[in-house]
């Protein structure tokens, strides 16, 4: 479909948005990057109004947030709302993996489809080698007689890779003999794990992002004193892998709406946003912002909140949550193969569901809207059950087949969601006060967001917490890394469990980018493929077309 859809040059897109020709450098003729120093020269004296596209928590089935962030951008747009989409750009790993693509579907995706999935503009590459030039810097370091006296036991910068492989969690590495290195423990994170991901993403301009790289914590000394990229003079040579990275991408929708698709950590494992100078420049060019948050609003959403939010100074104007009757189906306890016929009592169970993340998005002080992402096999009788759900919160519910229909089916929710962020009403707060004890953040976030009745801190964790306090990072916010499949840390307690206590298993400072990673149960930093994964069917016609892709 995607293919078949006749796009607009990228400088007709770039102009709506008010941007001059010379601003917009080409990577073909339907994607490029805008001038990161245009970009940031601007100064509106009204931004435009950000609205933030989260969801219930994923299933199998199928929620479609990246597919209503776009069409609620495309219904705005038809509206007469001058409008910028903001997505964060795709990781190879899904796509040849188990998700698949991230560009939406049906008439409700951005283009040039294949391109964005696949290398786009070489962002990812360029934060895998600034990632991996530092790893290598570390290791040539300790080769050529260690003057900064770095304990190899203690080394905590990993290599990364854009691809799923589990083999590469974990590694010796440097045998073969004295010439080969020095051998230490090692592994493999995936590249929109990296804190070179959270960096850029959180940089506001080249010399926040130099600042930030600096302060980014390698190693410890033999007397446990921190080593950072500035000690290892690493700073350069990753900005300048990183420079051309650091300005936006700018695309289009298959309806022509801009869309600027920039910076990709997953919201899992890292703060699942989008890039700030993105978010920004789509804030000084368009009156309305649409921007998504990955996975469901325990992740995504808390993580745009209480992270880029709070360190961009950003206040979004209004929330959306994206449901499927099917996946309410599959919260409600519902196998994926059963999912065919009605089960209103599966709806009204798994509503509960939905319900917590409209209350928890309410706990930020946003108005919310909820959208279900219509399948044509919902029946009347399942999405009256939802929208008696959402009456009891006096939220409304908007049914969208932007799917089939594009914007123009989406557009009653488009009504709704601009006269929300137009209302005032939004009374944006984060969760918890900066000035909070690290263990109080975690605790805080577990009891109201996910509604745990505890926190476990192994004294391992508690000591890590203490020392990172004591280094000065007691302001930081936590970046929460747990399975996205529920509210607990067990990936198969659908719907909205309670009366369980998080296990917190690793916490990490991520001093460049400013937050503490706190790593729950079983959750991975590089993900492993399935049994048949995606690249399987991926390929390339003999008319050269790239196939497969999903």
């Amino acid at each position: 479909m995607a293919r078949g859809v006749p796009l607009k040059p990228i400088e007709s897109v770039a102009a709506e948005l008010g941007v001059p020709a010379d601003a917009v450098y080409r990577h073909g003729p339907f994607k490029a990057k805008l001038a990161l120093d245009w970009v940031l020269a601007r100064r509106p004296a009204k931004p435009g109004k950000l609205i933030l596209v989260t969801a219930i928590s994923p299933t199998p089935a199928g929620e479609g947030k990246t597919t209503t962030t776009i069409g609620l951008g495309d219904a705005l747009r038809r509206i007469g709302r001058r409008v910028a989409i903001c997505l964060r750009e795709p990781s190879l790993g899904p796509v040849f993996g188990a998700k698949g693509c991230a560009t939406g579907g049906g008439k409700a995706q951005v283009a040039p489809m294949e391109e964005i999935n696949l290398h786009f503009t070489g962002d990812l590459h360029a934060i895998t080698a600034a990632n991996n030039i530092l790893a290598a810097l570390i290791d040539n370091h300790i080769y050529w007689g260690n003057p900064l006296n770095i304990d190899p036991r203690r080394v905590t910068w990993r290599r990364c890779l854009d691809l799923n492989d589990r083999a590469l969690r974990n590694m010796v590495i440097g045998l073969g003999g004295a010439s080969q290195g020095v051998p230490r423990e090692d592994g493999f994170d995936i590249t929109v794990a990296s804190e070179v991901m959270a960096i850029l993403c959180l940089a506001t301009d080249l010399e926040d992002l130099q600042a930030r790289l600096g302060r980014v914590i390698v190693a410890q000394t033999r007397d446990k004193k921190p080593v950072t990229a500035a000690d290892l003079d690493a700073v350069g040579a990753m900005t300048a892998l990183l420079r051309d990275a650091m300005a936006p991408n700018l695309v289009q929708t298959l309806e022509g709406t801009p869309a600027l698709v920039h910076g990709g950590p997953f919201a899992n494992i890292a703060h699942g946003c989008n890039s700030v100078i993105a978010t920004r420049a789509g804030l000084s060019l368009a009156d309305y912002v649409v921007t998504e948050a990955g996975f469901g609003a325990d992740l995504g959403a808390e993580k745009f909140l209480d992270i880029k939010c709070r360190l961009a100074g950003l206040e979004p104007s209004a929330a959306v949550v994206v449901a499927t009757v099917r996946a309410l189906k599959m919260h409600g306890g519902v196998a994926k193969a059963d999912l065919k016929g009605e089960n209103v009592a599966a709806v009204t169970a798994g509503c509960a569901n939905l319900v917590r993340h409209v209350e928890n998005m309410r706990k930020f002080g946003l108005p919310v809207a909820v959208a279900i992402n219509r399948f044509t096999a919902d029946t009347e009788a399942e999405l009256a059950a939802v929208a008696e759900a959402c009456r009891a919160l006096d939220v409304e519910v908007h049914l969208c087949n932007h799917w089939g229909e594009g914007g123009a089916g989406a557009e009653s929710l488009a009504h709704a969601v601009a006269a929300l962020a137009d209302g005032g009403t939004a009374a944006f707060k984060p969760l918890y006060a900066a000035d909070l004890p690290l263990t109080e953040k975690i605790r805080t976030i577990a009891r109201e967001i996910y509604r745990a009745d505890d926190v476990e801190f192994p004294a391992t964790v508690r000591a890590r917490l203490a020392e990172f306090e004591a280094r000065g990072f007691r302001e930081a916010p936590v970046c929460m890394a747990k399975t996205q499949y529920s509210f607990s840390t067990d990936p198969d307690a659908k719907g909205a469990p309670t009366g369980f206590t998080l296990p917190v298993r690793e916490v990490r400072l991520s001093a460049g980018a400013g937050f503490v990673v706190v790593l729950c149960g079983d959750i991975m930093t590089m993900p492993g493929l399935p049994k048949v994964p995606a690249s399987s069917h991926i390929g390339v016609s003999p008319a050269g077309h790239i196939v497969g892709l999903s």
